[in-house]
C-alpha cells in the first residue's frame, strides 16, 4: 500500500472518490447533487480543503500534528486517484487567475485547493470575486498550496493554477510593487507559517509585502463566523431540527477552537447547534449523544470547512455505515446533508475582505 501510495503521489494524482448523500443533499447552487470532489482539509482549509483546521498562533505543539494532517489530506486525495468516474463540473467556467498584466498592486489569494471544478468556483472563486469587488485597484490572483491538486487539474482539465512560488515569480516578472497575500486558511497553523516563510523569501523583490490573517483568530472573528453559519442555516431552524457542523479536528491543543465555537453558540442561545470533528473530539458519537438529549426529528449536516471536499462528501454525507449521515439515520433521524463549504457564504467573504483590508492598509502605509 505504501509503495502504491508513493507511486500515486509521484504521479501527482489527486482525486477522492465521492459518495452521494442518500438523504437530501444540497449543493452550493441549491440543487441536489450526487457527485462532488475531494478537497483536503485546508479548503480547502479547514481542509480546511482542508486538513489542518485547528491550530492557533500560541500553540507551539501544533506543527507535527498539522504536518501529519496535511500529509494525510494529500494522501487521501492520492489514494483514490486511479478512479474518477463522475463529473466534477466545467473547468472552463473557473477563472484560474494566473494572468499577467498585473500592474503595481497585487492581491494574491492562497488556498489549499480542490480539483472539484464547481466546488472550486463556488467557494474559492467566490472569495476571490468578493476580494476583487472590494479592491478594484488591486489585481487579484490565485495560488494553491497542494501541488497534487494543481497537477491533477492540469492533466485532467488543462487548467493551469499557480503554486505559491509560481505566483510570486509571476508577480516579480510583472513588476508588482505592493503585494498583499490573503490566505483562505481557517487558522494560524503550519500551513500559514509555511506560507509566511515562503513569502518572506521575496521581501527584497517588492516595495511592500503584507499578509492578511486567516478566517479565525480573534474573538471578533469567532463571533462573525458564528453569525455567518447561523445565518446560512436559519431556514432549517424550525424548533425540531438539530443543525450539526462537521469540522476536521486535530489531536493538538488547538482542537479547542471547536469547543470554543460550541460554547459561543450555547451562550447566544443557539441550543440546537452542534459542532463535531472527523479526526478528534467532539466525535460524531459525542455529538449524537448531545442531539439525543434534545427533542429533534431532523438533523441537518454541514461542513465547517471552506470547501465541501472529501470529508464532507464521504465522512459526512457518504453511504458507508460509519458516515455521519448513516449514523444519524440509524438513530432514527431524518437527515439532510448540505454540501456547501464556508467559502460559499457571503458573510464569510466579508470576514476575508475585512482581513485583506488591514493588509492593504499596511501595504499602502
Amino acid at each position: 500500500m505504501k509503495k502504491a501510495l508513493a507511486t500515486l503521489l509521484i504521479a501527482s494524482m489527486a482525486i477522492a472518490s465521492l459518495a452521494a448523500c442518500g438523504g437530501t443533499t444540497t449543493s452550493g447552487t441549491g440543487t441536489t447533487e450526487t457527485a462532488v470532489d475531494e478537497s483536503s482539509v485546508y479548503d480547502n482549509t479547514i481542509s480546511a480543503e482542508e486538513s489542518a483546521l485547528a491550530e492557533s498562533n500560541t500553540d507551539t505543539s501544533v506543527s507535527q500534528d498539522t504536518k501529519a494532517e496535511t500529509s494525510a489530506a494529500d494522501s487521501s486525495v492520492a489514494e483514490e486517484a486511479e478512479e474518477e468516474n463522475y463529473e466534477t463540473g466545467d473547468a472552463s467556467l473557473d477563472n484560474p487567475r494566473n494572468q499577467d498584466d498585473i500592474g503595481e498592486n497585487e492581491l494574491l489569494v492562497v488556498s489549499f485547493g480542490t480539483s472539484f471544478n464547481d466546488n472550486r468556483r463556488n467557494t474559492i472563486g467566490a472569495i476571490e470575486d468578493a476580494l476583487e469587488k472590494a479592491f478594484p485597484d488591486w489585481s487579484v490572483r490565485r495560488a494553491f498550496t497542494s501541488q497534487i491538486i494543481i497537477d491533477h487539474v492540469k492533466s485532467r482539465d488543462g487548467e493551469e493554477i499557480d503554486n505559491v512560488k509560481q505566483a510570486l515569480d509571476r508577480a516579480v516578472a510583472n513588476g508588482v510593487k505592493r503585494l498583499v497575500v490573503q490566505p483562505t486558511h481557517l487558522m494560524n497553523g503550519l500551513e500559514y507559517t509555511d506560507l509566511t516563510e515562503e513569502v518572506s523569501q521575496y521581501a527584497d523583490a517588492f516595495d511592500k509585502i503584507s499578509i492578511g490573517e486567516p478566517l479565525l483568530g480573534t474573538d471578533e472573528d469567532f463571533k462573525s463566523v458564528e453569525e455567518a453559519i447561523t445565518g446560512a442555516t436559519a431556514s432549517y431552524d424550525d424548533g425540531q431540527t438539530a443543525i450539526v457542523f462537521m469540522g476536521h479536528g486535530t489531536e493538538a491543543d488547538s482542537n479547542a477552537i471547536y469547543s470554543k465555537m460550541q460554547e459561543n453558540l450555547k451562550a447566544d442561545k443557539y441550543d440546537n447547534y452542534y459542532i463535531g470533528t472527523v479526526e478528534a473530539t467532539p466525535s460524531v458519537t459525542d455529538v449524537l449523544e448531545q442531539v439525543k438529549a434534545g427533542d429533534y426529528k431532523r438533523v441537518v449536516l454541514r461542513p465547517l470547512m471552506v470547501v465541501a471536499g472529501d470529508h464532507a462528501n464521504n465522512d459526512m454525507a457518504g453511504d458507508e455505515d460509519d458516515s455521519w449521515k448513516s449514523i444519524f439515520e440509524a438513530a432514527g433521524y431524518n437527515v439532510e446533508c448540505v454540501l456547501e463549504g464556508l467559502g460559499s457564504v457571503d458573510a464569510i467573504h466579508e470576514i476575508y475582505v475585512a482581513h485583506a483590508q488591514k493588509a492593504v492598509d499596511e501595504a499602502l502605509s
